[in-house]
């Protein structure tokens, strides 16, 4: 890895903490992006996996008070079940295929939500948030979008559905890590960043965890979902030209 691209990885970990702070998703969407620019497909999920981990770990203590921890449970158990599914089909997408799932997985926030009769609060549906998810996050990278639809029926406030939604994206990296770490287990050679990468990465994710939730605080209900919608949107347009280059063999 060039000094270059390893300033981007320790710079982007720490906007899109921020970003993720205050949306609860786009911060994940941009970084694993990110990543997939500079990194090949495995090593890309791992290091997305080890920064995310952090991020949302740490956003989940700071806003613990918040967090609705039965549907965390439920989300954790089917967590589990999807990474031993992947883990079992020894599945790695393509560079091509990984920022075309990147680049759809947007648009599940257009869905009408009349269409939608989820609701991650209900036992059943948070163990299906958990499944899908998690599937989607081992497969896309990230799922933020598809985990979004769980809550458009809640009745949680901002602040809890970022607490709850971090607390069960721990699970989701938790995952990735297992799943996509096992060949750094074996000694293969993955093009990992090296290790001063992630120390200065992981406290600039924390950091930018806090400023996020400053922001989060000054916005309003309405701004949150309105935003995040568009903010993934103009992500998702990105990566879907990035994938129709990569297939022409640009």
């Amino acid at each position: 890895m060039t000094l270059v691209s390893a300033a981007f990885v320790v710079c982007m970990a720490f906007l899109t903490a921020t970003l993720s702070g205050v949306f609860g998703m786009a911060g994940g969407l941009v970084l694993m992006g990110a990543l997939a620019f500079v990194l090949p497909v495995q090593a890309a999920f791992v290091t997305h996996g080890l920064l995310q981990l952090v991020a949302n770990g740490w956003r989940a203590i700071l806003h613990r008070r918040h967090v609705r921890w039965d549907i965390v449970g439920w989300y954790a158990l089917a967590s589990a079940v999807a990474a031993g599914a992947v883990w079992l089909l020894t599945f790695t997408p393509s560079k091509p295929l990984l920022f075309l799932l990147l680049g759809l997985a947007p648009f599940l926030t257009w869905l009408p939500q009349r269409w939608i009769n989820l609701d991650a609060a209900k036992p059943a549906q948070a163990f299906l948030s958990g499944l899908s998810v998690t599937g989607l996050n081992l497969t896309a990278g990230v799922a933020g979008p598809l985990l979004d639809i769980f809550f458009v029926r809640t009745e949680l406030t901002r602040h809890a559905i970022v607490a709850t939604k971090a607390a069960t994206q721990v699970f989701a990296h938790l995952s990735k890590i297992l799943v996509y770490g096992a060949p750094l287990l074996a000694g293969a050679e993955v093009g990992m960043p090296p290790v001063w990468v992630f120390a200065l990465a992981v406290p600039l994710s924390m950091l930018g965890t806090v400023a996020g939730g400053a922001i989060l605080n000054r916005i309003t209900d309405v701004d949150f979902k309105r935003w995040t919608r568009w903010i993934v949107t103009a992500v998702g347009v990105t990566y879907l030209l990035r994938s129709a280059q990569l297939f022409a063999g640009g």
